[in-house]
């Protein structure tokens, strides 16, 4: 979605306007917040699956929050790569392993982080949870509701922390968007949300493996295609919605407080027929209680709308852009809006890109005619720093389970109403269509 530069000036001093009487925005940050780890000392930390995202989260993990003390990944090349991560940032190597259990009963480790592939979150993270482990497991929580459900009840049971990777709760724009324009009532009554996250490229990945005969067969994967572009099957991945439509859904889900209780879906393959098994462009329409609406699309054909959630009230419109930009809208004075971007002085361009934010991170898109580069990242810092506060001195989690879940088993519902071009109930436990 976009604006001119007059609308984003003029937007930055309307949003500032509404958030002002928050209270506490300035101790949003990760420094500010979370001074608990300090007592007792930074949390002992293993991290499982050290690709590109599990590599964000080593880089943004704060040693005062989290000492990593080991690494596990089936692939030797990626162990690598995340020992690189750790010398940038001055900290030490940290032991190497390919199996996740083997690193449970080796290593005196507090907490697990996990950011494996999708199909094994819910094994990966029960195993760890029954050892007395605390787990941040990445979204989507897991690849089916009986997974998710599973990993709740045995944190549960076991009295263990678990959080699920939606950044965009530990960040302060939305923080402060929630507490100073939805639950303030500035947009009046809303019935509308539109969700969109455009691209224009190839989501497969190019890439050797490790070794001429390298064989991840033993871990699930029958070639290396398989293991490189998990994202592209259906054994391993739910595709565009798990992958970046469930982080929308997330706020749409905390800016409704509820969650959807149908929804529409199409889509398919239509540009890239190259095998691959899940779609490349996604359509989905989630119905949610009281008359309200969100409309989320995912398509790989053009990037202009970018990534967004836009909020349409009868007293304004908030829009909430690439996670670093809001803008609030009079509906009385149409788009003479706000905005604010969120930065970070001298931050540097951003050191490495999850799945959802790849095209920026790399080269720190700025806007608004600023020059500094917007880090996108911040919020995994917070993420990471809370977890270990609500380890260390049981603060309250930002996300947790509930909300995860919650944002998993719509999705879910969307994909099951995607594949049957139809009508689906939430939650029903069937995901077959209803009328």
């Amino acid at each position: 979605m976009h604006l001119t530069p007059e609308q984003q000036a003029v937007g930055r001093r309307n949003f500032l306007k509404a958030i002002a009487g928050v209270p506490a925005l300035a101790g949003l940050g990760t420094a500010a917040a979370l001074k608990g780890p300090v007592h007792g000392g930074p949390v002992r930390l293993g991290v499982i699956g050290v690709g590109g995202e599990g590599r964000v989260l080593l880089g943004q993990t704060d040693p005062a929050f989290g000492d990593v003390r080991a690494l596990c990944d089936i692939n030797p090349r990626q162990l690598a790569a995340a020992d690189e991560v750790l010398v940038k940032t001055d900290r030490p190597r940290a032991r190497h392993y390919a199996e996740w259990r083997d690193m449970l009963e080796q290593e005196d480790l507090e907490a697990v982080v996990i950011a494996a592939p999708l199909w094994a979150h819910a094994d990966i993270t029960v195993g760890c949870l029954e050892a007395g482990k605390h787990v941040l497991c990445e979204k989507m929580m897991a690849w089916d509701a009986a997974g998710c459900e599973r990993m709740r009840a045995v944190a549960a049971r076991h009295d263990r922390v678990l959080e699920v990777g939606y950044q965009r709760f530990y960040n302060s724009m939305y923080q402060a968007a929630y507490e100073g324009v939805i639950r303030a009532g500035v947009l009046g009554d809303v019935y509308h949300a539109r969700l969109a996250w455009h691209r224009n490229g190839n989501w497969r990945r190019k890439g050797e493996p490790p070794s001429p005969d390298y064989d991840p067969s033993p871990w699930g994967y029958p070639t290396w295609e398989h293991l490189l572009n998990w994202r592209l099957y259906k054994r391993y991945s739910k595709g565009l919605l798990a992958e970046l439509g469930s982080h929308q859904v997330a706020v749409a889900n905390w800016f409704f407080d509820a969650t959807p209780e149908a929804v529409f879906g199409s889509g398919g393959v239509y540009r890239f027929a190259d095998g691959r098994e899940v779609a490349d462009h996604l359509y989905t329409t989630f119905e949610y209680p009281d008359g309200r609406t969100a409309v989320f699309s995912s398509i790989e054909s053009n990037a202009f709308d970018h990534y967004y959630e836009a909020f349409f009230g009868t007293k304004g419109t908030l829009i909430l852009r690439g996670e670093a930009e809001a803008f609030l809208f009079d509906e009385a004075g149409g788009r003479e809006a706000t905005g604010i971007e969120v930065t970070e002085k001298g931050s540097g361009p951003v050191l490495e890109a999850s799945e959802s934010r790849v095209a920026d991170a790399r080269g720190g898109r700025s806007a608004g005619g600023s020059s500094e580069q917007i880090d996108r990242l911040a919020a995994y810092r917070s993420e990471i720093a809370g977890f270990c506060a609500a380890v260390r001195v049981k603060r309250p989690l930002a996300c947790g389970p509930q909300r995860a879940l919650g944002s998993a088993i719509a999705c879910l519902s969307a994909d099951a109403a995607a594949e049957q071009k139809t009508r689906v109930r939430v939650g029903d436990g069937s995901e077959t269509s209803s009328t």
